[in-house]
Formats: C-alpha cells, structure tokens, sequence
C-alpha cells in the first residue's frame, strides 16, 4: 500500500472516530460573555462502558478565574442526568482574554440505552453569573467500540 494510500485511510478512520456536531446557544438573543466555536465528541458515536471526550473550543471576552459548567442531558425529551464541574478542573484557569478549551471525559455505564442525547451545558463564573449557554445532541451506539480506538491501528 502506498504511503498516500494509507495516509487516506487512516483519515478515513480518524474522521469516523471524532465528530464535530452542531451547537446552538439557549437564547439566541442573549450576548454571551463565552463565545462557544464547536463541540467535538470523541469516539463518535459514544460507545456505552467507553471514554468518551467531549471539546468545546471556546472565546472568553473577559479573564475568567473560576467557575462552574452545569450540564444536563435529556433523552427522548425527558431530563435523565444532571452533573456540576469545577470550571478549572476541565481547564486551565484562570482563563485569559481569547481562544480557550473545555474537555471533559468520562464513562457512561454499560446499561446506558442507545440513542440520540441532548445536551444543555451553562457555564457559570465565580459569582454564579452565567457566561454561556450552550446546547446540543449526541449518539451512544449499541456497543462498546473496542476498534475505534487510534491506538489499535
């Protein structure tokens, strides 16, 4: 196989194995402090039992020195899951004036059901004022992807 050749597959594979998906904000009319770029999702689409990484790349118009991300996730329109982070342990803070990135990873058990996920996410700063609103919907699939990993290539 030539090097192009492989080069193309193994783009191929990444490309199945991360995904960008579209993210709208909770109030189209608000003027946010945090600029939200896109959402990446890693492995695509989650698989139950399996890391998964979700990135938010992001623009901060002010220094942001401590927060909160609150995240809910609904499921066929029903709220399912609620969780609260620490803004700096998902980043580095405090967060300066531009570009900045959120990623958090973790597993989702075994028995999770199939199907397509929402997802709302605030962030909050240190005085529970709420910087961004963002939301948008995911996939798990139906089984533990043992080969989406890069690493097995």
């Amino acid at each position: 196989m030539s090097r192009f050749a492989l080069a193309i597959s193994c783009l191929l594979f990444v490309s199945t194995i991360v995904r960008a998906t579209n993210v709208s904000y909770c109030d189209n009319n608000e003027e946010y402090q945090v600029k939200v770029h896109g959402v990446d999702i890693s492995p695509y689409p989650i698989a139950r039992g399996e890391p998964a990484t979700f990135s938010i790349s992001a623009n901060a118009g002010n220094v942001i020195s401590r927060g909160k991300l609150v995240i809910e996730v609904s499921f066929f329109g029903w709220h399912i899951h609620s969780e609260t982070h620490d803004l700096c342990d998902e980043t580095k803070c405090p967060v300066a004036i531009g570009d900045f990135l959120v990623a958090h990873s973790q597993v989702l058990p075994g028995y999770t059901p199939p199907g397509t996920y929402s997802l709302t996410m605030k962030m909050l700063d240190g005085h529970k004022k709420e910087l961004t609103c963002i939301k948008f919907s995911f996939k798990i699939g139906l089984g533990s992807s043992s080969s989406s990993s890069v690493a097995d290539i």
